[in-house]
């Protein structure tokens, strides 16, 4: 399906708003049901490989969805293997995407460690641009989202109208504590980045990822000493 057979953008602005409301009090399950139903074979979900919940979520309630990772060759080892392990313990339909350019070619093209200089440009190369594509053709797009782990999200609605993609972005576990997710992932034995018990409770690219110290903010270790605080991809 091409991007200009979408639904037109006050159709999915209604759908968010109807889903405010038709959705409230609704546990995470639920959520993706309804996407499901809602926008078959027009609905996909994003798994940045920390907790992988919400990939196990959707496993057991609508594994038709299917789940993008975005590769952007600098992940640890440790979010690899645990994207391998995800793949080999559920059924989901994942789906591993890489931007178009090479490192060895952004290299090339802006230089080393573009990620130091300036990390939104390596941002935007190596995730914003590539995971923007993979969401043309579909209507609705699962992600993640805590605001436990990002509080400065704390106004987002679990269902809302992405106007810069056109896309409703959808957020089961939204409002999930941190303890609401570990005893989710206790319980169903998700897998887990090892990492996050090791100092990195947000996980993201290597160069730009730290240990955080206990008790701190959870995002203080992305981008640590930059004011950066996003990838841009929920932006």
């Amino acid at each position: 399906m091409s991007i200009a057979q979408r639904s037109d953008a006050r159709v999915l602005q209604a759908v968010a708003r109807y889903a405010t409301a038709g959705l409230q009090g609704a546990d995470a399950a639920e959520v993706i049901r309804w996407a499901a139903d809602s926008f078959a074979g027009r609905v996909v979900a994003t798994q940045a490989m920390a907790n992988t919940t919400i990939s196990h979520l959707i496993a057991a309630t609508a594994p038709e969805i299917p789940v993008v990772f975005l590769d952007t060759g600098y992940h640890f080892p440790e979010t690899l293997a645990t994207r391998d392990d995800l793949v080999a313990r559920t059924n989901i339909n994942l789906l591993t995407i890489t931007p178009v350019m090479s490192l060895q070619e952004q290299d090339e093209l802006y230089g080393e460690n573009l990620w130091d200089r300036d990390p939104d440009l390596c941002c935007k190369i190596r995730k914003v641009q590539p995971m923007e594509e993979s969401l043309v053709g579909y209507e609705a797009w699962i992600t993640g989202l805590r605001v436990a782990a990002a509080p400065h999200r704390e106004d987002v609605p679990v269902v809302e109208f992405d106007e810069k993609r056109g896309v409703l972005k959808i957020s089961p576990i939204l409002h999930w504590s941190d303890e609401d997710l570990l005893r989710y992932t206790l319980e169903n034995d998700v897998p887990v980045n090892p990492l996050m018990y090791a100092g990195y409770p947000s996980i993201g690219c290597a160069p730009c990822t730290a240990r955080v110290e206990v008790g701190a903010d959870p995002r203080s270790g992305r981008w640590a000493g930059k004011e950066k605080t996003e990838c841009g991809l929920h932006t």
